[in-house]
């Protein structure tokens, strides 16, 4: 995949003639006239290096040098000054800037210096990845849970990591994660950083997906006016995610079953067999067996992309980490909206783990978000949630579940569990003392008596 580079100068005459040389030597090239619009271009597009003059109009190389750096700290920048500006050029190397050329420069040592940055930086990327690797830390960073079902999927992750399985399937409701899946076993499976190609198959129409898998040829069609790569091609030696892979067309199917049993594929207008090296994972929230039975997916691809089949289990089986899911998004949402709301209180946790969530941890976090955009200042009141989720009622069943979630994250006594039980009984039944009493297995007077000790412990509490 061809690196990126920005060129930020006022002189359209140096753009043009940088650019050009760089596309020769297989660079892609944006280019801006003003500090302003490189940083719109940089925040806007993922960018591998930046050439950014000392002397700008408006905001200047040094500012434009800092705020880029405040982005993203990794990405090196190469400034491009004029030989009386040497003492700011070396002010800019102590701001953070790799290195420097004077004007007028030659061509042939402006790429070496862009060559050497480059390189330098993947070797960065690659030691740091490696120790990342190394101390284990990283790989399950983004996984929040302790659930039985998610150490389960730890545990095979793990195991996917260190084999050279080509396909692998991963299943589950839309929101329970499943693209944090697929890039975890790709995080897992390579000791250097290598390409991860995605797309929602659902998004894009059958036509256009073609070509965005396999690329084309130079005059395939109309609008083809140069050659393309395919995701298929640019994520050699990494891995493809097909999300919503159910939503493939069958003749695409055909096509991708033979990327899968050859290692080949041909580009859209192309009669060149190429061959690739490409780990495929596909996620689905369909039943792909229903599919296959109503003639829209093909049986042979499906057994050929479950070789490794992944389920990922749904928020409401697993309620005992959605504490911990919640705290994550509320530190998380602090940290990126400059605020500190407080955790939430034992009742707000009790209303967010008594729902269902059929939205999943995407539809938590969005939860969470919106609270803390909109309402929250010091902390999340029930008030803040959607009526769903605070005027819910909650199912016998999950009502134990809630209790046993709240008791092992809250900290608090035999007595407290105790009343908690009692009262959800009591909610579940309606009030009715004997019913209650008959769920709880203890007779309606000692019920009594528990409720009138509680009414007398918070009357002197509130004393």
């Amino acid at each position: 995949m061809s690196n990126v580079i920005l060129i930020v100068d006022d002189e359209k005459t140096i753009r043009w003639s940088l650019g050009e040389a760089l596309r020769e030597s297989d660079y892609r090239v944006i280019d801006a006239g003003t500090g302003e619009r490189g940083l719109d271009l940089f925040k806007e597009t993922p960018t591998d290096l930046v050439l950014l003059d000392l002397k700008l109009p408006g905001e200047s190389g040094i500012s434009v040098l800092k705020k880029i750096r405040s982005i993203d700290p990794s990405v090196p920048v190469v400034m491009m000054t004029a030989y009386g500006e040497v003492e700011t050029a070396v002010e800019a190397m102590k701001c953070g800037a790799y290195d420097f050329v004077l004007k007028p420069f030659a061509l042939e040592k402006i790429k070496i210096t862009i060559k050497n940055a480059i390189e330098t930086h993947r070797l960065k990327d690659e030691v740091a990845y490696f120790k990342e690797r190394t101390t284990g830390k990283s790989l399950f960073k983004n996984f929040i849970g302790q659930s039985k079902p998610m150490l389960e999927i730890f545990d095979k992750l793990k195991k996917i990591g260190q084999s050279k399985a080509n396909t692998i399937l991963i299943t589950g409701e839309s929101g329970v994660g499943k693209e944090l899946v697929a890039r975890t076993i790709h995080t897992c499976s390579h000791v250097e950083p290598r390409p991860f190609m995605e797309i929602n198959c659902a998004s894009v129409p059958e036509t256009l997906l073609e070509s965005e898998l396999f690329g084309y040829e130079k005059g395939a069609f109309t609008d083809a006016k140069t050659r393309k790569k395919g995701l298929v091609e640019l994520a050699e030696g990494g891995t493809l995610f097909l999300d919503e892979i159910g939503e493939m067309g069958i003749t695409l199917q055909s096509r991708l079953l033979r990327v899968i049993e050859n290692k080949t594929f041909r580009r859209v207008g192309g009669v060149q067999d190429l061959r690739v090296n490409t780990r495929i994972v596909a996620a689905t929230n369909r039943d792909l067996e229903k599919a296959i039975e109503d003639k829209s997916f093909r049986k042979d691809l499906y057994f050929r992309l479950k070789v490794i089949p992944i389920h990922v289990p749904t928020l409401r089986v697993r309620r005992e980490d959605i504490p911990l899911l919640v705290n994550h998004f509320v530190e998380r949402f602090n940290r990126e909206l400059g605020k500190k709301v407080k955790p939430v209180s034992r009742e707000v946790m009790e209303a967010l783990v008594q729902y269902d969530w059929p939205g999943n941890v995407r539809e938590l976090k969005n939860v969470i978000e919106r609270a803390m955009l909109l309402d929250a200042e010091v902390e999340i009141l029930l008030e803040h949630l959607p009526p769903e989720i605070y005027k819910g009622d909650m199912a016998g069943e999950s009502t134990d579940k809630t209790a046993h979630v709240l008791t092992s994250f809250f900290p608090m006594t035999l007595r407290e569990v105790e009343r908690i039980q009692i009262e959800r009984t009591l909610e579940q039944t309606g009030g009715n003392k004997s019913k209650a009493a008959g769920i709880l297995g203890i007779s309606r007077q000692t019920l009594r008596e528990k409720l009138k000790s509680f009414d007398k412990s918070e009357a002197e509490s509130a004393k």
